[in-house]
Parts: C-alpha cells; sequence; structure tokens
C-alpha cells in the first residue's frame, strides 16, 4: 500500500481469509474500471468486480465472493480476449498466470501498459467528481518527472518504491501478502523497490516469529531492514529540492522516490500567488514534518507565517525543526478537527481576518478530510485551499461538500505516483467565491 506509517497506514485487522477456490467460474465481458483497481463486468444483471482484467477484455474468473450483496467479486483465471494495453505483468509473481491465492499483491495494475493505466486511474478520478463534486473534470493523470527518481524505469513502472513491509508467516518464509488477504506469498524479487531494497530484501531467509520486517531507503544515507519495528525509531533524513527533512525512521514518508518533490513542486505552482498574504494566519493540516509548509515557505520567503499541525507528536518535534528558516513558522499537535473546534470558538476578529486572508494546504489520510474538518474550515472562510489526496472519493466528496459551502475547484492536477497499483495522487485548488 502506499500509505504506510502515521495515520495513513491502516489499523491492525485479523487475517484475512483464504478466497473460495470451488465458486463458479464465468465468463464475462469487462465493462470499465472501478475505483479500487478491480474491473467491472456484468453477470445475468449482476454488478462483477473481476481483478487482474482490462475494460474491453472478456476474461473467465472465479466468484470468489457471493453474499447476499448486491455485486459479487472474482479473479480473472483466463483471458479469452485480451486488451491491446495487455503486457506481461511485471512481476511474474502476481501474474494471472499464477492462481489467484499465491499472486503477490502491491501491483494489481501490473500488467497493463503504462500509458492507459494512467488513462485509467484518470477515468475513476473524473468519475469521482461527477458523482460525488457534481463537477463535469477530466483529469490528466501525469508521470513522476524522471530527473526526481533516478533508477526508476518509467516504461515498466518499477524500481521507484523506497519503503516496503515484508511479513513473516507462521513457517518463517518471507513476503508480500497475497492480493487482498493477510497471507504470506514467497517471491523471488521485489520489482517496486528501488535496486538497493531489492538487494538488501531477505526473501529466501527462514525468519520464524520475526512478524515483519520493513525496507527502508532514505535519500540520504543508507538502505535498512528493520525487523517487527516498534515505536518511532532512529532518525532517517530525506532531501528535497536541495532542503533536508528529519523525520522518525517508522514515521510517515511517501514511498515513491521522486514523490514528495513532485507534490512540494504541486504545492507550490497551485497556491495562487495573487490570493497569498504572507502575513495571514496560514495552515498546512495534517502536516507530518513539515514538508508542504516548506514548500509554501520556499515560493514566498523567509517572512511567511505559517502553522504546522499534526497528530503524531513526534512528527511534530521533526517538523518545528525542519521549519526553522522560517521566522513565522510553528508546529503545534493535534487533531485537526479538535484544533479547528477549538480556533473557530477562541478566534477574535484580528484572527478571524486573518483567517480570511490565508491559505490553508491540507493533506488529509486516505479517508479525506470529511465533513466536520470541512464544514469547519469554511467557516473560517480562508481565501484558497490547496487540497492534497490520495484517494479520489474522498476528495471528490470533500470538494462536493466545500462546494455546498462556497467554495468553487479552480484548478486540479494528479500524479502517478504508485505506478502498477492502482493509487493516484491528486492536487486541487478551492476557492472561496465572493
Amino acid at each position: 500500500m502506499p500509505r504506510t506509517p502515521r495515520a495513513r497506514r491502516s489499523a491492525a485487522r485479523r487475517p484475512a481469509p483464504a478466497p473460495a477456490l470451488d465458486g463458479p467460474v464465468l465468463e464475462l465481458q469487462v465493462d470499465r474500471i472501478a475505483h479500487g483497481g478491480v474491473a467491472v463486468a456484468r453477470h445475468d444483471g449482476r454488478v462483477v468486480f473481476v481483478a487482474d482484467a482490462i475494460p474491453g477484455e472478456r476474461v473467465r474468473a472465479r466468484v470468489t465472493d457471493a453474499g447476499k450483496d448486491r455485486f459479487w467479486r472474482a479473479d480473472t483465471v483466463e483471458v479469452l480476449d485480451a486488451s491491446a494495453d495487455r503486457r506481461e505483468h511485471v512481476w511474474a509473481e502476481a501474474s494471472v498466470d499464477r492462481a489467484p491465492e499465491r499472486r503477490a499483491g502491491g501491483a494489481e495494475f501490473g500488467h497493463i501498459r503504462m500509458s492507459r493505466q494512467r488513462a485509467l486511474k484518470g477515468e475513476v478520478l473524473t468519475e469521482a467528481m461527477q458523482r460525488f463534486a457534481r463537477l463535469e473534470r477530466e483529469v490528466e493523470v501525469e508521470e513522476v518527472a524522471a530527473e526526481l527518481a533516478p533508477g526508476a524505469d518509467p516504461e515498466a513502472g518499477t524500481g521507484w518504491r523506497t519503503r516496503v513491509r515484508l511479513h513473516v508467516d507462521d513457517d518463517g518464509r518471507v513476503g508480500p501478502y497475497a492480493a487482498r488477504s493477510h497471507r504470506v506469498v514467497p517471491v523471488s524479487d521485489l520489482p517496486l523497490a528501488v535496486e538497493a531494497l531489492r538487494e538488501l530484501a531477505p526473501l529466501a531467509s527462514n525468519l520464524p516469529g520475526a512478524g515483519s520486517i520493513d525496507l527502508i531507503a532514505p535519500s540520504a544515507g543508507e538502505a535498512i531492514a528493520v525487523v517487527d519495528q516498534q515505536g518511532a525509531g532512529p532518525v532517517v533524513h530525506e532531501v528535497v529540492d536541495g532542503r533536508e527533512f528529519a523525520l522518525d525512521r517508522g514515521g510517515f514518508w511517501q514511498v515513491h522516490r521522486g514523490a514528495a518533490a513532485t507534490l512540494s513542486r504541486a504545492v507550490r505552482e497551485l497556491v495562487d500567488g495573487a490570493r497569498f498574504d504572507p502575513g495571514a494566519a496560514n495552515l498546512d493540516l495534517y502536516g507530518g514534518v513539515g514538508l508542504l509548509a516548506a514548500a509554501v515557505g520556499d515560493r514566498f520567503g523567509e517572512t511567511v507565517r505559517i502553522t504546522s499541525v499534526e497528530a503524531d507528536p513526534r512528527a511534530t518535534d521533526h517538523a518545528a525543526a525542519n521549519l526553522a528558516d522560517w521566522i513565522g513558522a510553528r508546529a503545534e499537535t493535534g487533531r485537526v478537527d479538535r484544533w479547528l473546534a477549538d480556533l473557530e470558538t477562541s478566534a477574535d476578529r484580528a484572527m478571524r481576518d486573518r483567517l480570511a486572508a490565508a491559505t490553508v494546504v491540507l493533506d488529509p489520510p486516505r479517508s479525506g478530510a470529511g465533513r466536520a474538518v470541512v464544514e469547519r474550515l469554511a467557516a473560517l472562510r480562508p481565501a484558497q485551499l490547496v487540497y492534497v489526496a490520495c484517494d479520489p472519493v474522498a476528495l471528490a466528496r470533500d470538494i462536493g461538500i466545500f462546494r455546498e459551502h462556497g467554495y468553487e475547484l479552480e484548478a486540479i492536477r494528479a500524479y502517478d505516483l504508485f505506478p502498477n497499483t492502482h493509487h493516484v495522487e491528486a492536487v486541487a485548488r478551492l476557492t472561496a467565491i465572493v
């Protein structure tokens, strides 16, 4: 998954049951792509979500979930009429040639040509905007600039991951989880990872009792492997556009080698300079270790006033140090919803004026900011918001709520920060309607 430590990492879950191996096999005509990386087909009027298929293909797929819901889930077991965009999977252990229960997870688009992957992600984002934000807005998903990801293969979409979590089963076998389950699949390679992690990964080892292994390749320093990482751990350093950021080894950082720089540049470009007031009560919400606050500061200078708000106190400590170049920058620890509620009730007239002139950058977890945060932000009435999102539906839903409260979407860009997966990152600018 693209979002690992910090708030973006999913809570621990019980192991998922193995998929049904004796479900019916259906012949399906695949229509379109759905949010979540699965394709959509119909069988006798019922929606079937099909893994490892491409819109336009005819496939045989085994049903793995035929419960009482209106839809079924199925895994492709044979491609009858292949799309022109189908290619040999970049990860042999995730290929449709393998039994579904033995396919490595984490590269669900690896069988699709890169340009079609980006087009499909754009379709998902466009549909989400139509359904949840009530906007007709086509978005082109952009590649990461080659100079930001040295060593990555843009045609294959490999060699970009700087953080990988492997798991160890009860027999000591090491590997990723199988697709859509918590079963360990032994593999011989990690093609999405940067070379340093591919060399470091103990894929052939037997490590009974280890639990998990985190592989980390910071841009400053040596790659490391950590068994059963607990707590923050030592500090590592990442370099973005010549600026160094300290963070805990177990703290959140974008996993693509070029993602941090891509998003920093996107935020700098999408902030409307004509609306930006360096002396306003500018905010960086869900601020982590200060990456995006620094992006704003780098564009507008050392006198910028900006407050970074983050729930993780260790990340806040790092943000305070990472933002020391700006006189008016500060970092505060707090849950964003509660922090905004306190601000809303305590703000005096002068503070409200400074908030009304403010630019707010927010980079919430995968679930999005949510109605409570959006409505509190809208009540404070900042001049503009720059929203960084890793989930199209959550972004579109929140944009829809902002529109209910007098904001409009002015600009949006999307980036393929997770090649060979269904994930996509988007950055949007919303402004208050006068």
